[in-house]
């Protein structure tokens, strides 16, 4: 049998994989299993409610134009954060999020306190052409989706998915969610996503 020295392993090219395969998934699991059962990583905020069909679609429209690639949605508890963008951000505001939007990349700023910052009107020049309102912006303009109609073809099964892992959806909420989208652009459905972000715990301020 092969003494397990550090120059064995180094020089065991199978063997060193799997000890560092081992590592990491003991490390894993070591990280992440608690808070699948710590109670502020799991309760929801006071407050906080899963998003209406309205801002789920918009939600979606966030993922698919990759604005998560520009702007991240966790304010960190350091001073430099919060004076800028807020109170910093608790995981049981993500309760519903599936996937959470969280990030480190800001070539914008953090969107998570954004709601109710602004105007809708605002939000809407700012989509349309970002330097109408923020003359040193780089960001692109998204004025075609106030021509696209936002899709409602599969908002219910969409909710009824997330309605498994633990979003609490009723079937009212779910028999009702075409009807809120009727006549509804993407950029509408857009800003009122972004309107809502970050209230629960600036409203308990």
């Amino acid at each position: 049998m092969m003494k397990l020295t550090h120059d064995s392993i180094e020089r065991n090219v199978g063997l060193l994989f799997v000890l560092t395969l081992l590592v990491l998934l003991v490390g894993g699991l070591l990280e992440i299993v608690p808070l699948f059962f710590q109670k502020s990583t799991t309760t929801p905020v006071p407050g906080l409610k899963p998003y209406t069909a309205v801002r789920l679609t918009g939600r979606d429209i966030y993922i698919r134009e990759g604005c998560y690639n520009c702007h991240s949605q966790m304010i960190r508890p350091f001073r430099a954060e919060t004076e800028r963008y807020g109170r910093y951000s608790v995981a049981g505001e993500f309760v519903y999020d599936h996937p959470f939007q969280w990030g480190s990349k800001r070539t914008g700023p953090d969107l998570h306190r954004v709601g109710g910052r602004y105007s809708d009107e605002w939000h809407r020049a700012h989509l349309m052409n970002p330097r109408d309102v923020v003359p040193e912006s780089n960001m692109p303009a998204f004025a075609f989706l106030a021509k696209a109609p936002a899709d409602a073809s599969d908002i219910e099964a969409k909710m009824r998915s997330l309605r498994v892992v633990g979003v609490p959806y009723t079937d009212e909420d779910i028999a009702g969610a075409k009807a809120e989208l009727e006549g509804k652009t993407e950029l509408e459905v857009l800003i009122a996503y972004l309107q809502g972000l970050g209230l629960e715990i600036k409203d308990t301020q």
